[in-house]
C-alpha cells in the first residue's frame, strides 16, 4: 500500500533529507502536499520532481508567485497559502514529516495528532511549549508519535519502541551531545563569536537556528524536556553527555547494568527512514557505519560554565508549563537577536534567564493559555535583545 506524506517545513534540512528517502522509495510513498515558509524556487523544484497534490506556503505574496511559475512548468500541484492552509494538509496525509522550526510548527502539528495520523516529530518545541495537550491530544485521537529528532529516536528503539514508564527496569536515559563547534573554544572569548563561528556544525548540516542552539546547547535542553513528554519520565532520569563523533546517538541504562545504544553516522536520513517505515525498515541511503575506521569513541562530562543555556532548560523542566513555553520563546527571540547582530553571543542565556524571572508560574491546558504565555515572553523577550543590544 502506498502511503501519502505531508513534509511540514519542505524545504529545510529535515524536509529535504524526508524527500531524498523518499525519493528512493517511490513505490511506498507518495507526496501528498509540501509546505514551506517562503522559499519560492526551492519548493518550485519540489513540486516540479515531486509532484505534490498541494503546495502551500505561509507567506500569501510568494504563494500567488509559486502557482504563477507551477503554472508555466505545466506542474498540476494546487498552491494554497496561510495557517489555515498548513493545518489543513497536515490533517490529510498518512503520515506527516513534523519540521517546521521553533513555535510555529505548533498548530499544524495539533492538527495532524488530532487527525489521528502518524507524526514524525522533528518539531521538538511542540512537545516543549505543550508537552501536556499535545500528548492528550495524540491519546485521544489515535495518533501515531514517532520521534525524529536523532537522539529520541535512539532512545526509542532502545527501549524497545516503548516508555520508560513501561519498559522493564529503566535506571536511566542518557542523551549525548556533540558539544557543538564551540566545545574546545576558550571560555574567555564566547563574547567574540560571530554567527557564522556559532553554525560551524562539526558533524551536522542544520538551519541556522538550530545550529545555534546546538553551540549553547539549549538544544539539548529542549530535548531533555522534550524526552520527559516521549518516553514518560522524569528529567532527574535523563543524564546528558558529550560525545563528539555523534556516533552514539543515545542510550538507555537499565537496572542490571545493561546499556543498550543506537549508533549510526551522523546523518537525518537515518531516523527519518526509520520513522517512515516502521515497524519495518528500509534503505535511508546513509552509508554503512564503520567502526574500525572511526577508530575511537570518546565521551566527556558537560561543562557547565560552557552551557549556562542548559542548565536553565533543566532548572524548568519539571517546572510548571509556562517556564517551559517561556525558555523556548525567550530562546527563539534571542537567538534571531544574535543571528541579527544585534546581541552578542553571552547575552542568549541572559535575555532568557531575565524572562524567566518575569514569568509567572502557571499551568496551561489549553492552546490559547499556551499562545498567550509565549507571545508575553517574546514580547519580554524582544524588549531585552534591545536593552543589550551591541
Amino acid at each position: 500500500m502506498i502511503r501519502t506524506v505531508t513534509i511540514l517545513g519542505s524545504t529545510g534540512s529535515i524536509g529535504t533529507s524526508t524527500l531524498d528517502v523518499i525519493r528512493a522509495h517511490r513505490d511506498r510513498y507518495r507526496i501528498h502536499a509540501l509546505v514551506a515558509n517562503r522559499s519560492v524556487e526551492a519548493l518550485r523544484e519540489q513540486c516540479v520532481e515531486f509532484v505534490p497534490s498541494v503546495a502551500v506556503l505561509c507567506d500569501r505574496t510568494a504563494a500567488e508567485l509559486l502557482a504563477d511559475q507551477l503554472q508555466a512548468d505545466g506542474c498540476p500541484t494546487r498552491v494554497m497559502s496561510g495557517v489555515e492552509a498548513v493545518c489543513a494538509v497536515a490533517a490529510e496525509a498518512d503520515v506527516v514529516m513534523a519540521a517546521i522550526v521553533g513555535g510555529a510548527g505548533l498548530a499544524a502539528t495539533m492538527a495532524a495528532a488530532k487527525a489521528g495520523r502518524r507524526v514524525l516529530l522533528a518539531n521538538k518545541e511542540s512537545l516543549v511549549m505543550a508537552g501536556q495537550v499535545f500528548m492528550q491530544a495524540v491519546r485521544q485521537h489515535g495518533a501515531t508519535l514517532l520521534p525524529i529528532d536523532s537522539e529520541h529516536n535512539a532512545i526509542f528503539q532502545s527501549l524497545a519502541n516503548g516508555s520508560a514508564s513501561h519498559a522493564q527496569g529503566v535506571r536511566r536515559i542518557w542523551l549525548t551531545a556533540s558539544g557543538g563547534p564551540l566545545l574546545r573554544r576558550p571560555l574567555d572569548s564566547f563574547d567574540a563569536i560571530s554567527p557564522d563561528e556559532a553554525c560551524a556544525h562539526p558533524n551536522w548540516e542544520m538551519g541556522r537556528k538550530i545550529s545555534v542552539d546546538s553551540a549553547t546547547m539549549m538544544n539539548k535542553g529542549l530535548e531533555l524536556i522534550e524526552a520527559c513528554w516521549l518516553f514518560e519520565t522524569s528529567p532527574e532520569r535523563i543524564e546528558i553527555l558529550i560525545h563528539p563523533q555523534s556516533i552514539v546517538h543515545s542510550m538507555v541504562e537499565y537496572q542490571d547494568g545493561s546499556v543498550l545504544a543506537q549508533l549510526g553516522n551522523p546523518d537525518m536520513r537515518t531516523p527519518i527512514a526509520h520513522g517512515l517505515a516502521w515497524p519495518e525498515r528500509i534503505d535511508s541511503g546513509v552509508p554503512a557505519l564503520d567502526l574500525a575506521q572511526q577508530g575511537q569513541l570518546a565521551f566527556e562530562a558537560i561543562e557547565p560554565d560552557r552551557f549556562p543555556c542548559l542548565a536553565l532548560a533543566r532548572s524548568v523542566a519539571a517546572a510548571p508549563q509556562s517556564m517551559a513555553i517561556a525558555l523556548n520563546a525567550a530562546n527563539e527571540v534571542a537567538v534571531q537577536g544574535f543571528l541579527d547582530e544585534l546581541i552578542r553571543f553571552t547575552g542568549i542565556p541572559l535575555v532568557i534567564e531575565q524572562v524567566l524571572t518575569q514569568t509567572p508560574q502557571e499551568e496551561a491546558n489549553t492552546i490559547e493559555a499556551i499562545l498567550a504565555i509565549d507571545g508575553e515572553a517574546r514580547r519580554r523577550a524582544t524588549e531585552l535583545v534591545q536593552k543589550f543590544s551591541i
